[in-house]
């Protein structure tokens, strides 16, 4: 068949799983920082038992500290380079010095809090859950999980404690709870700690991991508190508005209490870890988080870490921005065009080495621009009308693509007289509708899907199918000559439609499919979350109804059309989904940092074709657009010179 006599096509999609299985070279940064972030905590929290007025009280707990310190300040020395490495470093190797001297708690605790936050600061990782922690799962996995060892009173005294050096921690000793964060929990369970009973936990689903480490920090602050910091939290809007996902489980009890005191801080500890989902803000929240990154990157660029800035700008728009995306642009699609432009200017800009001050009002402009999608994506402004609408063309521009392919590939398998091969498409489609039923599972109860990795699916999928639509269009167009197909299902199809091409053809159709349905469902669960689940039901119910009329449409024309124009017309709409899938993958790429943005000021966007104004959309499309122009002028030479000979 088509398919088969070209070896190219199976290294094309080993390159599509490969490409796919390939981390961004940030990942490679984020264990050692968030190690040496954890070493660095544990040094903070627990030097204080190693040493007292310059003695050293505990040999082991001291060991520990110089190990520890020394671990820190070799994972520093390891990062990727940047205008702050050097400084950190410096301090790393100062913060051993100050522990060889026996140097006081106080001192040893401040400079390795200050050199833990601006490690952070200047390789940022995540610090938060993307869905706020469950207490009551919390308790219930550490009662299965960690009660033999730590018990169900969390003082270190479980029935497998007996014996173990150093004994599991007492969550219950306030003195140290009080200098433990969430994440410093996290942390620990996420890498374990060398040298203890403590094994990571790394292979349980993320979400199970914030969950005990939210609970394991509620033993020093009773249930008895709760009432009152509900009373404190409620009343003082200041606090509100300070506390965040990101500082509820960054921030110490210490740190609150150096704010409000030590009695208010604890009973607001032990409502907010037992109540932390009324810190996440409304949808529109998520811009909180994109102005900070994009402050940061102001920030570190002004200081001459380009590579800083590119980092946080870039987790504005995945963290901050795109979560809110889908509901923007149900709402004000024009805005949120905007909005995506601007940032990606704003990238380029930094990229491109272009002033501080520019750069500074580039992000003065978007700040402007999201106090207009607050405005937009307040709760009071989700009718019924925009949650139908954005549910309805959503639905019907996402499942057209995939519906084009799909229809013209079973068209193309019945004008071949080969329904036997077409459970493989079928199987293919139904096969990406339940993967897209996973994903959504899997997205709301068990990890949260990031935006880069929903950008990287879009785009590495829509790179892959338009590779393949490339040289199907090519195909089809050489075949538009009856004359031509004639031969080839006398001379080929019977013989090439084998297993193999049978099994690419599920695989295309699984793709192109399972592209579309993951954005599709990903935007559902966002606009789900508004209200107006009827209106979201019916504009997905009329999308649907609209699809199934362009297939049965579609399917019956083809069966009408002489086998010359079903080929030309069938390669026209091939080489067209071509070009729009290159541009929306060269997009997708873009804003996941894969790919460098350069801005076409002035030049049109058109979702629709894939058109996006930056050099690197246009150009991935000319290319496309050229490889079909050579393409379908090499097959009319061919039957030119067939048809004089």
């Amino acid at each position: 068949m088509l398919l088969s006599r070209h070896g190219w096509v199976g290294a094309l999609i080993a390159m599509f799983v490969a490409i796919m299985l390939v981390s961004p070279a940030s990942a490679q940064t984020t264990a050692p920082v968030q190690t040496a972030w954890r070493l660095l905590d544990y040094v903070a929290v627990d030097y204080p038992e190693a040493v007292k007025g310059g003695q050293i009280v505990s040999p082991t707990e001291y060991a520990e500290m110089t190990e520890f310190s020394a671990s820190a300040r070799e994972r520093i020395t390891s990062l990727a380079s940047s205008s702050a490495k050097a400084d950190l470093a410096r301090r790393a190797t100062a913060l051993e010095r100050l522990i060889a001297a026996k140097a006081p708690a106080e001192a040893v605790g401040t400079a390795a809090r200050s050199l833990a936050a601006d490690l952070i600061a200047a390789y940022p990782v995540p610090l938060a859950p993307a869905v706020a922690p469950n207490y009551p799962r919390g308790q219930a996995l550490f009662n299965q999980n960690c009660a033999s060892c730590h018990a169900t009173t969390g003082d270190g005294k479980g029935p497998k404690s007996v014996g173990l050096d150093p004994p599991p921690i007492a969550f219950i000793d306030k003195a140290r709870a009080r200098e433990r964060s969430t994440f410093a929990f996290y942390q620990v369970l996420e890498q374990g700690i060398d040298g203890t009973s403590m094994e990571s936990f790394a292979d349980r689903p993320l979400q199970d991991r914030w969950d005990l480490a939210l609970y394991a920090g509620t033993f020093a602050f009773p249930a008895s508190k709760v009432a009152e910091g509900e009373r404190i939290w409620k009343s003082d809007a200041a606090l509100r508005n300070r506390i965040n996902m990101e500082k509820l489980v960054g921030m110490t009890p210490a740190a609150l209490a150096a704010n409000i005191g030590e009695e208010r801080a604890d009973a607001v500890i032990a409502y907010l870890r037992r109540n932390p989902s009324v810190v996440v803000p409304q949808v529109s929240g998520t811009l909180t988080v994109a102005r900070a990154r994009l402050n940061e990157a102001v920030t570190a660029y002004a200081k001459g870490d380009r590579k800083g800035a590119t980092n946080l700008a870039l987790s504005a728009y995945l963290d901050g921005f795109e979560p809110v995306e889908p509901v923007l642009s149900a709402r004000d699609n024009a805005l949120m065009v905007r909005i995506e432009g601007a940032m990606g200017a704003l990238r380029a800009a930094i990229a491109n080495g272009t002033s501080p001050t520019t750069v500074r009002d580039q992000t003065r402009a978007l700040d402007t621009l999201f106090g207009e999608a607050e405005t937009v994506l307040a709760p009071e402004q989700a009718s019924g009308a925009s949650s139908f609408f954005g549910a309805f063309t959503i639905l019907l521009r996402e499942g057209l693509e995939a519906l084009l392919i799909v229809v013209a590939m079973l068209a193309f398998l019945r004008k071949a007289d080969r329904s036997d091969v077409m459970p493989y498409v079928h199987g293919g489609w139904v096969a990406a509708l339940v993967a897209g039923a996973a994903t959504w599972a899997v997205a709301t109860y068990a990890v949260e899907i990031s935006g880069a990795s929903r950008e990287l699916t879009e785009g590495f999928g829509s790179v892959f199918a338009a590779l393949v639509l490339l040289w199907v269009g090519i195909w089809m167009h050489g075949k538009s000559n009856a004359d031509a197909w004639q031969r080839y299902i006398r001379e080929k199809l019977t013989t090439e439609l084998n297993a193999r091409s049978a099994w690419f053809l599920f695989v295309l159709s699984f793709v192109v499919v399972y592209r579309e349905v993951f954005e599709t469902i990903l935007f559902y669960a966002a606009i789900w979350t508004q209200g107006n689940g009827g209106a979201v039901l019916a504009g997905a119910g009329s999308a649907i109804a609209i699809l199934a009329v362009i297939a049965g449409v579609m399917m019956r024309y083809s069966r009408m059309l002489p086998i010359g124009k079903f080929f030309a017309y069938s390669s026209a709409l091939m080489a067209l989904l071509a070009v729009v899938l290159i541009g929306k993958g060269v997009s997708a790429l873009q804003e996941a940092g894969y790919l460098p943005v350069n801005p076409l000021d002035g030049f049109p966007r058109i979702e629709i074709l894939g058109l996006y104004p930056t050099t690197e959309g246009v150009a991935a499309q000319a290319v496309m657009i050229a490889l079909l122009a050579f393409g379908f002028g090499l097959n009319r030479r061919t039957t030119n010179k067939e048809a004089k000979a």
